[in-house]
């Protein structure tokens, strides 16, 4: 889903709300959390996960189409973990899907990881 998406969704389901508004709601969120992983804090958002940076230490690389050995700067990456809640609907059973043979195969299912 990519935000133009999200935005039309969130519009579907409240129709109350003008679609500006929206779009300056998601703008505002979106901005937020990236200010502050700018400033290098973290970001929580409690049952959905929370963003955090990592820094990437200077290295070594090579260039795939000469082979040329190149240096990559030390830089910082955006990280993102899930929450419990999220990795629980996430893991949850399928429908349809008899969990005892899912056992029986030696696959773990929701409640077992």
């Amino acid at each position: 889903m990519i935000k133009s998406e999200l935005v039309q969704r969130l519009v579907a389901r409240n129709p109350h709300l003008y679609q500006r508004d929206i779009e300056n709601i998601v703008d505002a969120i979106l901005g937020e959390i990236t200010e502050a992983l700018a400033r290098g804090n973290r970001v929580e958002l409690r049952g959905f996960g929370a963003f955090s940076t990592k820094q990437r230490q200077a290295r070594t690389g090579r260039n795939p189409r000469t082979g040329d050995k190149v240096p990559v700067m030390e830089k910082h990456a955006a990280f993102f973990k899930t929450g419990k809640e999220m990795r629980e609907r996430l893991n949850r059973a399928l429908p349809g899907i008899d969990e005892s043979i899912v056992m029986a195969a030696g696959i773990p299912f929701a409640g077992e990881i």
